[in-house]
């Protein structure tokens, strides 16, 4: 993907987001490869892999993250993949006591 999209993105297979594309979006994807510019929220059933001059804002969900010197991340990564298993499960390991 190069250039400038906004919206949601869903691919069962590989996404690379270019060094020249800002992308603001939703992405559910098998891989995703960033190089240029990505906003949103990026769920990757293999890997996140991420390199020079790569900027990312937003929230990752992926088993294995892989960032090259000089990639600049500004938000928050989840290595299971899954983030409602993983909000769920937090709750019921800690119960609130009334």
């Amino acid at each position: 993907m190069d250039g400038r999209f906004t919206g949601e993105v869903h691919s069962n297979g590989m996404l690379i987001i270019g060094e020249k594309a800002i992308v603001r979006a939703d992405i559910q994807a098998a891989v995703v490869l960033v190089r240029g510019e990505a906003h949103g929220t990026i769920y990757a059933k293999s890997r996140i892999e991420a390199y020079s001059p790569a900027k990312i804002y937003g929230d990752l969900y992926s088993p294995i993250l892989v960032f090259g010197e000089g990639v600049i991340f500004e938000g928050t990564s989840h290595m299971s993949g899954e983030p409602e298993k993983n909000e769920r499960s937090e709750s019921s390991e800690n119960p609130q006591t009334g």
